[in-house]
């Protein structure tokens, strides 16, 4: 099957509602490998990589997050997979500006 990667920007109230720790069992449930985190500016940013059918997915359910998320914006960027990562992580460094 066919590799993809995305870049996403997620904004709305997704931060304080763990939606990174819903993105992290997301992406393992789907076999997804890659990395979320908290922006500075109250966004979440997440890089995807796997099976382009699970990545689609992935980007589906990132368009609604958690229960008690409100999910206003998904920015996506496609890109080449890369094959760098081999699990998916929550990165910590929120302090990380655009």
């Amino acid at each position: 099957m066919a590799k993809a990667r995305a870049h996403i920007v997620i904004s709305g109230r997704v931060q304080g509602v763990s939606f990174r720790y819903y993105t992290m069992q997301e992406a393992q449930t789907l076999n997804i490998v890659g990395w979320v985190r908290n922006l500075w500016d109250g966004r979440v940013e997440a890089v995807f990589e796997g099976e382009q059918e699970a990545v689609d997915r992935m980007l589906a359910w990132s368009r609604h997050g958690p229960p008690s998320a409100q999910v206003e914006e998904v920015k996506v960027t496609p890109g080449e997979p890369t094959g760098e990562f081999e699990s998916f992580r929550i990165r910590i460094n929120a302090d990380v500006r655009d």
